[in-house]
C-alpha cells in the first residue's frame, strides 16, 4: 500500500530513453550518496559517482539493449529509479532465465513510503512478461533496510560477491527469488 500522504493518481513509472540520461544521472548519484555516505570515505563515494555514475557510463547502459531502466516521478519529479539487466548485461549470472534488478534507489525524503516497492512491482511485473524463472540481485551486507525489504518479497540469500565502491572492496548479498 503507498503512503497515504501521496496520490497514487500523481505517481508514474517511465521508462527513459537516451533523452533522459542527465535526470537519470542526477537521481542516480543523489540517491545513491544519500543510501551511502555516511558509511564511505568522501574519496570512495567521490571515485564511484564520478567512474560509475557518469552521464558517458550511463548512456552506455542505457542504450544497451539487455537493460532497461525506469524512473518513478511523483507530480512529474523524479523520486526514484529501477534498473533492469538481462542474459549478458547481467552483472554475475548471465543465465537467459534470469532478470538481475541491478538498482532500486528513492530519494530519502521518500523512504518508508513504499516507493521501493513500486518500483520492485514493476520489476515483478516485467519478468512475469518475458517469462522469467527468477530475479536475483546483489544488496551490501551493511544495508540491513535493502536486505530487510527484499527478504518481505520472498528473495533469499545464496551467495556473495565483491562490490568496489572506489577502491573499497565490499561483500554483497545474492538474494534470488523464484518465479511460477
Amino acid at each position: 500500500m503507498v503512503h497515504p500522504n501521496l496520490n497514487l493518481k500523481n505517481l508514474t513509472i517511465k521508462r527513459i530513453s537516451l533523452i533522459d540520461a542527465e535526470e537519470l544521472q542526477y537521481i542516480s548519484k543523489q540517491t545513491f550518496f544519500e543510501t551511502f555516505s555516511n558509511e564511505n570515505s568522501e574519496s570512495d563515494m567521490k571515485q564511484y559517482l564520478d567512474e560509475n555514475l557518469s552521464l558517458d557510463t550511463l548512456e552506455k547502459e542505457i542504450i544497451n539493449t539487455n537493460s532497461e531502466f525506469y524512473v518513478l516521478l511523483l507530480n512529474q519529479k523524479t523520486i526514484g529509479y529501477l534498473k533492469l539487466n538481462f542474459g549478458e548485461a547481467q552483472t554475475e549470472l548471465k543465465n537467459n532465465s534470469s532478470l538481475e534488478i541491478e538498482r532500486i534507489y528513492i530519494l530519502q525524503e521518500f523512504h518508508g513510503k513504499n516507493m521501493g516497492q513500486l518500483l520492485y512491482e514493476k520489476a515483478l511485473e516485467i519478468a512475469k512478461i518475458r517469462g522469467f524463472n527468477e530475479i536475483w540481485l546483489g544488496v551490501w551486507e551493511k544495508n540491513k533496510r535493502a536486505i530487510s525489504f527484499y527478504k518481505k518479497n520472498g528473495f533469499i540469500e545464496f551467495d556473495t560477491h565483491v562490490f568496489k565502491l572506489g577502491n573499497d572492496e565490499q561483500i554483497d548479498i545474492m538474494m534470488r527469488l523464484k518465479i511460477n
